[in-house]
């Protein structure tokens, strides 16, 4: 019969040859661009893709633009950022799909075209990254 504080000992030393797991990290982001008076700005962090279903953390600023993350898992990530003009609460678009309010992601993505995932990834490791966005408008201001 095996006592209780044998196995205790026995599973501690196989978690002890597990590797670690890898501490959450912060992702700051600042915004540039933010138009005067033009609205509060949406920040989304974005993993695996740029659609709103891969976009699941968000948060919402009165214009300051200076976000903070806390608690992300490392892995690979993308921010995708609008600053609300109208303050409907969406990124109003033409009929083609083009942006009417100032829009912008991360990573070293044109500006012409909504990029791809991989454009605008960056890797999240411990203790955290400092992310830039410029927001910028596709159509000039109506």
């Amino acid at each position: 019969m095996r006592r209780p504080a044998a196995a205790c000992l026995c599973a501690a030393a196989l978690l002890a040859g597990l590797p670690a797991r890898a501490e959450a990290a912060a992702v700051q982001v600042e915004i540039e661009g933010v138009e005067a008076g033009g609205g509060p700005v949406f920040v989304a962090l974005c993993q695996g893709g740029l659609s709103g279903d891969a976009c699941g953390q968000g948060d919402r600023g009165d214009g300051s633009g200076r976000f903070l993350f806390r608690d992300v898992a490392p892995g690979t990530y993308a921010v995708a950022a609008f600053q609300d003009t109208n303050r409907n609460g969406q990124l109003d678009r033409t009929g083609l799909g083009l942006p009417l309010e100032p829009y912008g992601f991360s990573g070293e993505s044109g500006r012409r075209a909504r990029p791809d995932f991989r454009e605008a990834a960056f890797a999240l490791r411990e203790p955290g990254a400092l992310i830039r966005v410029r927001l910028v408008r596709a159509l000039p201001r109506r």
